[in-house]
């Protein structure tokens, strides 16, 4: 039997059991005896040993079965973990275990309290997971104490889930987005229900509150789907929870405006039989808004299931030690007895706790759990939650057209997202099942509605689009979109995230937090290669029309500068044929974050598809066709990075060409930003000498960069000749106003440019050094005309667009 067989949807409530009014929505069920003794004992079992097992983990080093009084020295040095959350996450892993075993479901199990790692990896040991992917810990007594004295210890597990943690999609460190990945996980995986426990301290956060409407972008004919339990235990670290404050009718309130309905498993006495009633209850509506959607007869905005789990913090801890409460209370929180090393009182508590557990009950003489503990654990190796593939194997490579086959002719302008936007639709019409755009409801501003030529938004409460296989999820929630993007990755298929440039940044730290994720899972022996995660950022500063100064910000490339660099690439393509070369690497590329900045404005193609590929290839090169004498010789060197900034190198030179013809100028243009960093920074890094062939090793250079000047001074910090560069880019400086006045403001216009390169270029060349004084005036006079005019018009000057002709 596999999927949910055994479970019939619940029919709709009887009134007359009701509360009255929204409470019509808090679902009643008779749990009285509801398991099998057999089963209840098994699940008591293994909770009582998960408890003991956690609870153990953050305080022993030694006599880890209590097989006789403990003393000073079978304490850790350092006592670190959080106990609060363990026995509800403990709580909630048994009874999946229960319908895995029962019914084949296919399930992950996502943890928002991530700081709850003691009962995540007491479970896994339990069930025999960590042995699978990590040998030493044998489920018997010498990987038992390898466990509890190896966690929160040098060389041990952490104290968060991460991505040691087998079955882990999700680390939890960082409060908010477990939810929005369960979601992106489910995504085109039918069979799959992942299981989200949210805590009540994380439920306070913006991303969650969003992510709550995340259940309105799956479609139950094509994707799987989320059972959110919401862990109610009352406290945070050190303050009540907003949640915990609530009373049943303001969560059913809540939740029912969100689109759910509620079932509320409270029953302490009844525990084990409320939430069994309750997650068959919740899986039996799940199967019945899918069954109808396959059927071809779909419920229009069905409520999902949610579960509210209220449990004391610390569940079964401590009660209460010097007259202050424990169990039910903030002090529960992480080490509920933190002077166990030293205070004897505390040892003697901390003894009598673990004592309760029975350990001589839930172990055999070799340490490994009894019988009945076995007997919750599903059997098929595939089926146990840490051991699922869709965790750690999953990747499905994209089939990407050949990018060649949609490049423009050199010489014509194009918009490089309208160019890059039918390459999408192609990548969308070959992987109708392993790729999504996440998009916060910008991809047609930023010029990639060509998309939607074959595929449409999935968005299920909207009549136009719903039940249509959509493969844009389009919400106005960049973090809901990042966290999707994450569930989706992770789980072995291929996003895109485009966005605004300005607004990337709101999803800093949880890109940063998935960077930390995949460089811990790069260093197991287990996990497998996932796809990149891949951000498309355009609507640049450059180019913000009626926009002003609130959306010029290029900080993210700074954010992923300052990830690992096995992690970090950066590319800023400056034509589409370059971006269309750039994509496809990018769309194949593993293991990554890749952002991609470019413009959605028409600018020249500069390079041909051939010359695209040689370019990308190398990261960077000299153009020629802009340079004086092909670049030989130089008296400076101008280098753009960045599509609009490039130009104005180019025109720079066109300029230079007229006003300066004794001034040797070599053009370089830069795609991959990597290459900068000093050797041994980066793969990509050039060596010293191939970054003197490229920049001379003794003329002076100036690069002209799109994001901001600070982040290539530290990217060429330990290039030798520092001191002959000069850099601009953008400075922090903007408004309302045309295009060409944002480079005029920031002093990376051609006039900004032209006169560096005259002011440097005469310092060798004793030709230009006659009139340089002559020309720089005149150009910094161009840049004030041309100021004046744009206050005047409105509007840039009629020619500042028109491609440079060198002759």
């Amino acid at each position: 039997m596999t999927g949910q067989e055994i479970f019939q949807p619940n029919p709709p409530p009887d009134p007359s059991q009701l509360d009255d009014g929204i409470l019509q929505y808090s679902v009643k069920l008779d749990t009285t005896n509801y398991l099998p003794k057999e089963e209840l004992d098994s699940i008591q079992l293994f909770r009582r040993a998960a408890d003991y097992i956690a609870a153990a983990m953050i305080f022993l080093k030694s006599d880890v079965l209590l097989e006789r009084a403990l003393t000073f020295d079978d304490i850790k040095p350092r006592l670190l973990g959080h106990w609060g959350t363990c026995p509800g996450l403990a709580m909630v892993y048994a009874h999946l275990n229960r319908i895995i075993r029962k019914t084949g479901l296919d399930a992950l199990y996502v943890v928002g309290p991530g700081h709850g790692a003691p009962a995540i990896l007491s479970c896994l040991w339990l069930e025999d997971s960590l042995s699978n992917f990590l040998p030493e810990y044998t489920r018997n007594r010498q990987g038992l104490q390898k466990l509890i004295a190896g966690f929160s210890v040098p060389g041990g597990f952490p104290s968060h889930i991460n991505a040691e943690t087998p079955g882990a999609i999700h680390e939890g460190g960082e409060l908010g987005y477990a939810l929005s990945v369960s979601f992106g996980a489910v995504m085109d995986k039918p069979d799959l229900v992942v299981a989200c426990v949210v805590g009540d301290g994380e439920a306070e956060t913006g991303p969650t509150a969003t992510a709550w409407h995340g259940f309105k972008y799956i479609d139950p004919v094509e994707s799987g789907a989320v059972l959110p339990i919401v862990h109610v235990n009352g406290f945070k670290i050190s303050e009540r929870t907003i949640y915990g404050t609530m009373d049943n009718k303001e969560i059913t309130a809540l939740f029912t405006g969100y689109g759910y309905q509620c079932r509320i498993v409270q029953d302490l006495d009844n525990i084990d039989n409320d939430l069994a009633a309750s997650m068959d209850w919740a899986l039996a509506e799940i199967k019945n808004i899918q069954t109808t959607a396959r059927s071809g007869n779909p419920i229009v905005k069905p409520r999902w299931p949610v579960i509210i789990l209220r449990t004391p913090k610390g569940w079964h801890g401590p009660k209460e030690f010097h007259g202050e409460a424990i169990e039910g209370s903030f002090h529960s929180h992480q080490v509920p007895l933190p002077g166990a090393k030293s205070d004897g009182e505390e040892l003697s508590v901390l003894q009598s706790w673990l004592k309760r557990y029975k350990p001589e009950e839930l172990f055999d003489d070799q340490g490994s759990p009894c019988e009945g503990i076995l007997n919750c654990i599903p059997e098929e190796r595939t089926r146990k939650l840490g051991q699922k593939p869709e965790s750690y194997k999953g990747y499905q490579p994209l089939e990407l057209p050949d990018w060649r086959d949609l490049s423009v002719e050199k010489g014509t302008q194009e918009s490089c997202m309208t160019t890059i936007g039918k390459l999408l639709k192609e990548v969308i019409k070959s992987n109708p099942r392993t790729f999504r755009i996440f998009s916060p409801d910008e991809l047609v501003s930023n010029k990639l509605g060509a998309t939607l030529e074959v595929t449409g938004r999935n968005f299920q409460w909207d009549v136009a689009s719903r039940n249509q296989g959509g493969r844009v999820i389009e919400i106005l929630s960049e973090h809901t979109c990042q966290g999707m993007l994450q569930g989706y990755t992770l789980t072995g298929r291929t996003g895109l995230f485009p966005s605004y440039e300005a607004f990337l940044g709101i999803i800093h730290t949880m890109m940063v937090q998935y960077a930390k994720f995949t460089k811990m899972a790069s260093e197991t022996r287990w996990r497998q290669d996932i796809a990149s995660l891949n951000y498309l950022e355009t609507s640049t500063w450059t180019r913000q029309e009626h926009n002003g100064f609130s959306h010029q910000n290029p900080s993210f490339i700074g954010a992923v500068l300052n990830l690992k660099a096995s992690s970090a690439r950066v590319y800023l393509p400056p034509d589409a044929n370059c971006f269309l070369s750039t994509i496809a690497h990018c769309l194949r590329a593993k293991n990554y974050v890749n952002l991609m900045v470019g413009s959605k404005q028409p600018t020249p193609i500069w390079l041909s598809k051939e010359e695209a590929e040689m370019h990308c290839i190398a990261g960077a090169s000299v153009w020629k066709f802009a340079s004086v004498d092909d670049g030989v010789h130089p008296d400076v060197v101008l280098v753009g990075i960045g599509v609009e900034v490039t130009f104005e190198v180019i025109a720079a030179a066109a300029l230079l060409r007229r006003l300066a013809p004794d001034l040797r100028v070599r053009v370089v243009n830069v795609t991959d930003l990597m290459i900068l960093g000093a050797p041994g920074t980066h793969p990509h890094s050039l060596t010293d000498d191939a970054y003197g062939t490229l920049f001379t090793t003794d003329k002076p250079t100036h690069f002209n960069y799109h994001g901001y000047p600070i982040e290539l001074k530290g990217l060429l910090f330990g290039r030798p000749g520092l001191g002959r560069v000069t850099i601009e880019g953008y400075n922090e400086e903007g408004t309302t106003t045309s295009p060409f006045d944002m480079m005029l403001c920031n002093r990376t216009s051609r006039y900004h440019v032209a006169a560096s390169a005259v002011r440097n270029g005469a310092l060798n060349n004793p030709r230009v050094a006659v009139y340089a004084h002559q020309v720089e005036s005149y150009f910094k006079h161009q840049a004030q005309k041309d100021k004046d005019y744009i206050l005047a018009h409105g509007q840039d000057p009629v020619d500042t667009y028109k491609t440079p002709e060198f002759k």
